[in-house]
């Protein structure tokens, strides 16, 4: 018999500048997309406008997804510049009408955290996405129950929950307090999975050309919820299968999931994380410019990556003074990501400099001439114009 697995939660417009995406999922809508590949019956539940819930049943018809949405008054939009970018929600957080819960019921369930309402869900077997950047909501708190419960959440959102300031020793407290595994998604760096009094088991991420990054956890959540909830597999078997189809998500866009076969036999390369720091080289001279050195040092730090940027450590002063500092700093990092378009002559120094001292150098570049490359790519250095991809590059130093 085959088996359905209900996915409930939010369906939302997003937009993305650069890349240039623009598509209707929200982490409901685009988790019953992901599942659709894997043998079960797909229910997707949520609550939307009439405008979105239409442009949704268009996905859901070319996916074969059973979907049944209440009727909402607001569409919700994600707006992003960038795949990393902290999205613009529209309406406004405080603006977002609250709604009564969304019922969801049956064998499997996929639930994720909601802007404006939330999930009660009654199941034997439940994967938990909380989805909250401020306040995730523990999983009872609602009324829901469930015989097996799976926790896969981000590292911000497992300290919340779990009330500790580590997020595998938070991930600890919530199996204690009764799920089954936690899973602690960490970026770049891979997964945790937590599970009884066992040490926590690791899982790498794994590398792709290209790098996606919206949507990627609730792909990840797809997939464990595929494996761990309709097959039952062993939970870091399901953690690793999902590492791998969030690769082939990231460097495709594609959903949904390839089937468990194709996917294992997919021949990504396991990714190791260095945390070392990083020295930020760029103009910043204006408004433009500062903007993308601020946004990129965000980035970094949000990645768990240690920055040193001239213009916050160093500041304006004179060449003497702001020279050697610079160059202390650069001495003292170990890998340099630099802001090449513009041509500017200190960062071009640094990075010549980085390249001397046998630094890897990362070099961002969307508008410069291959023949004002030429040096950089002789030189070794890793060049790019996609700054997500970059920044994921550098963090794995490939």
């Amino acid at each position: 018999m085959t088996s359905t697995i209900v996915v409930a939660g939010g369906v939302y417009a997003e937009r993305c500048l650069w890349p240039d995406w623009e598509q209707v999922f929200g982490s409901a809508g685009r988790a019953a997309c992901a599942l659709t590949g894997g043998g079960a019956d797909v229910v997707l539940r949520t609550r939307t406008s009439d405008e979105l819930a239409l442009r949704m049943t268009a996905q859901a018809n070319v996916y074969g997804i059973s979907f049944r949405p209440e009727k909402g008054e607001q569409s919700i939009e994600f707006d992003y510049v960038h795949p990393m970018a902290v999205p613009t929600i529209r309406p406004g957080l405080g603006r977002i009408k609250p709604t009564s819960p969304i019922e969801a019921e049956g064998d499997i369930v996929l639930r994720f955290g909601m802007l404006e309402s939330t999930v009660k869900s009654k199941a034997r077997r439940t994967v938990y996405d909380p989805q909250s950047a401020f306040a995730p909501e523990p999983f009872g708190d609602n009324g829901s129950s469930t015989e097996h419960l799976a926790i896969v959440a981000n590292r911000r959102e497992a300290v919340e929950l779990g009330r500790k300031a580590d997020p595998v020793d938070a991930a600890r407290v919530l199996v204690q307090e009764g799920a089954k595994v936690v899973v602690v998604k960490a970026g770049a760096e891979g997964a945790y999975v937590v599970q009884g009094a066992s040490a926590p088991k690791f899982v790498p991420a794994f590398q792709s050309d290209s790098v996606w990054t919206i949507g990627s956890g609730d792909v990840f959540a797809a997939a464990f919820a595929l494996y761990w909830g309709v097959e039952q597999a062993d939970p870091h078997e399901a953690a690793l299968l999902a590492s791998k189809a969030v690769a082939d998500y990231s460097l495709t866009r594609a959903l949904p999931i390839r089937p468990r076969a194709a996917l294992a036999a997919l021949q990504f390369r396991e990714c190791a994380f260095h945390p070392g720091r990083v020295y930020l080289a760029g103009p910043f001279f204006t408004l433009a410019q500062r903007w993308l050195v601020d946004e990129i040092k965000r980035c970094l730090e949000s990645m768990g990556l240690s920055v040193f940027s001239p213009v916050h450590q160093v500041g304006p002063g004179p060449a003497d003074i702001v020279a050697s500092a610079d160059l202390a700093g650069l001495d003292g990092c170990e890998v340099v990501f630099a802001i090449v378009d513009g041509i500017d002559s200190g960062t071009l120094f640094e990075v010549g400099y980085a390249r001397a001292k046998g630094k890897p150098v990362y070099a961002f570049a969307q508008n410069v001439s291959d023949e004002d490359l030429k040096m950089l790519e002789g030189s070794g250095c890793r060049i790019g114009g996609d700054l997500v991809s970059l920044l994921h590059h550098l963090a794995w130093r490939v």
